[in-house]
């Protein structure tokens, strides 16, 4: 039983390694495939190496279809069997014990003992014969002749006659020295040999094509993604800038399309600021005129009168000034929320922010509007979660905002009646509301609330509203805090909201 439980540990610690193995590949794996897939070189460089691959396999299947192959019989003769015969003989010839020259019957037996066809001599020095087989004829050996001969019979197994091939061995038989030649025609033998031709310059010019045909077919969508790019480019070069190329894959062809569309977004944005500009300036010019030409002409009548003494007394001549005068201030104010309109919008104003505690921030702008608000006959209710709320401001700017809306809260509020401000901490945010009873506004009505030059009273009477740019700089005091203001209206119940980061 133990060792069946150590033979599982064991396989189980194998297991281990194993494991890790598989683990580490399928990440390496991973790892490539997701730089291939963000990389156009390595993409290039991997669609290349299958081209390569396949037209290498092709290459070879092909060259094995073109390969014909055919056999040729082929004569060739055994002249290496000749010759260690002969070696042979002369081992045999000195092997012998004793063996004088004189011993004529053991010589002959041995030259005897040879193959039919093959010739053998024993000479002196001098050529001459002294032992020889049945077949041989001469007496006399040209030793010269025959040394030169046996020199210049090369092998050969080439197909034609066969030649007759010698060998001249110096032999020493007990105290004498001799010469052994040895000659015989070899034996022929026919052996067939397979020859194989193949077509390889086809075949190479056909893996030529087959590499060029999956190049093209692999790269295609890359190709046709290109294509895109480049129709879309001319689309948004001709001016359409809400042309937007469709953005595939995860590599660099998929970035410059990213780039494009980023391009001819910003493009539009800053063609569609620059028209924005051009109209709000020429809303701006035709609002002001507007404006300025009821208080001014107001003004120049009431002084015209004085002038040209068109009035009863003193008393009617003090009126006539005092409403020139208060015509004359409306006009400054105007004028003054203009230029704090146009520094707001064009960034011209530097906050100045300290931490304060909005709730004191705001009982103590209650208890300065408390003649007003009894002027009115509105009471102010404050709901504030905490007490403890601060944020950083620049006092001075927002302290504009929230006279702001409170001004209009009383201006539209239903007398008698009550205004509510709230303060309470959402999402890191602190919210300050503002709600009062009035008539409803309309979705439309309360988003346009903050446009500037937009009053509820569309006559654009100047006796019942402001410039009309109270809470469009309201708004941008806000954004330049990183806030937002906005309005909302449920029945007879309008809010203001203000949102600060804490």
């Amino acid at each position: 039983m133990r060792n069946k439980d150590v033979g599982r540990h064991r396989t189980f610690s194998n297991d281990i390694p194993n494991s890790k193995l598989l683990q580490y590949t399928e990440k390496l794996i991973r790892s490539i495939k997701k730089r291939i897939e963000k990389n156009i070189r390595f993409e290039l460089m991997m669609v290349i190496g299958i081209c390569f691959l396949i037209a290498f396999i092709f290459y070879s299947f092909s060259n094995n279809l073109f390969k014909r192959e055919h056999t040729e019989p082929q004569i060739k003769y055994d002249y290496d069997s000749i010759e260690r015969s002969a070696n042979d003989l002369a081992k045999q010839i000195e092997s012998q014990e004793n063996l004088k020259l004189e011993d004529k019957d053991k010589i002959n037996d041995i030259l005897e003992n040879v193959s039919d066809g093959e010739e053998s001599y024993i000479t002196d020095l001098d050529g001459k014969v002294l032992y020889k087989t049945k077949n041989v004829a001469e007496e006399n050996i040209d030793i010269y002749s025959a040394l030169k001969s046996a020199m210049t019979n090369v092998n050969s197994e080439k197909i034609g006659e066969p030649r007759e091939k010698s060998y001249i061995m110096p032999l020493k038989i007990g105290t004498d020295r001799v010469y052994l030649i040895y000659s015989k025609i070899p034996e022929a033998r026919i052996t067939y040999n397979t020859i194989s031709t193949s077509n390889s310059s086809l075949a190479l010019i056909l893996t030529v094509i087959v590499f060029i045909v999956l190049f093209v077919v692999i790269t295609n969508n890359k190709m046709k993604y290109l294509d895109e790019i480049a129709v879309g480019l001319k689309i948004i070069a001709s001016g359409n800038l809400n042309y937007r190329i469709e953005e595939k894959g995860t590599d660099e062809i998929k970035n410059i399309a990213y780039n494009i569309n980023q391009m001819a977004k910003e493009i539009g944005e800053k063609i569609s600021a620059e028209r924005d500009a051009e109209k709000t300036k020429a809303d701006l010019i035709t609002n002001v005129s507007h404006d300025l030409r009821t208080p001014l002409t107001s003004v120049m009548g009431y002084i015209g009168l004085v002038i040209q003494n068109r009035y009863k007394d003193e008393k009617e001549m003090e009126e006539y000034l005092n409403i020139a005068f208060n015509k004359a201030e409306r006009l400054k104010l105007l004028i003054d929320d203009l230029f704090e309109y146009t520094k707001l919008n064009n960034s011209g104003i530097t906050l100045t922010k300290t931490k304060v505690n909005l709730a004191e921030f705001l009982s103590q702008l209650i208890e300065e509007l408390t003649p007003l608000l009894d002027e009115n006959k509105l009471t102010i209710y404050k709901k504030f979660e905490s007490e403890k709320i601060s944020v950083s401001i620049d006092t001075l700017k927002m302290l504009r905002v929230f006279e702001n809306i409170i001004t209009n809260a009383i201006k539209y509020s239903y007398k008698p009646g009550e205004i509510l401000i709230g303060l309470y901490e959402k999402d890191d945010k602190a919210i300050v509301v503002f709600r009062n009873k009035g008539d409803h506004l309309s979705k439309e009505k309360s988003e346009k609330l903050f446009d500037r030059f937009y009053r509820l009273d569309e006559s654009r009477n100047t006796n019942t509203g402001g410039s009309g740019l109270g809470l469009a700089i309201s708004k941008n005091i806000v954004e330049l805090h990183d806030g937002k203001i906005w309005a909302e209206s449920v029945g007879n119940n309008i809010s203001f909201y203000v949102q600060l980061n804490l």
